[in-house]
């Protein structure tokens, strides 16, 4: 598969902050209804943009990191992702502008890249 405009975006939320706090002070009929909300809007997302979205992607686990130091457990921001195509980077980022994962979730950003070429290949 070519990689010609192709884009990751990899959503970013920190379990620990404010938002997110936020989010688990609030009642839980009312976090329940924001989850309802949310994930309407996240599928009228997914609906508007069908045509662009090549991987869906989806929510992400706990993590281990593999390397020299053997095979740690460790924490990090990244919480899903989703990989697109368009046009341009600029075009890409702005798919995720106004995205239910900040509007409506606790998530903090939504970091959009290229997927570029494997050298050589």
């Amino acid at each position: 598969m070519s990689t010609q405009n192709l884009f990751l975006a990899v959503f970013l939320g920190d379990k620990t902050g404010a938002r997110r706090r936020a989010w688990d002070a609030l009642p839980e009929q009312e976090q329940q209804a924001k989850m309802q909300a949310g994930m309407a809007a996240w599928k009228a997302w997914v609906e508007k943009h069908q045509s662009r979205i090549v991987e869906m992607g989806g929510p992400l686990g706990k993590t281990k990191a593999i390397g020299d130091h053997g095979i740690q457990d460790i924490a990090n921001a990244m919480t899903a992702f989703t990989v697109v195509r368009a046009a341009s980077h600029e075009e890409a980022a702005q798919l995720f502008d106004g995205h239910p994962h900040y509007t409506i979730f606790p998530g903090e950003t939504i970091e959009v890249m290229p997927v570029l070429p494997i050298p050589g290949a």
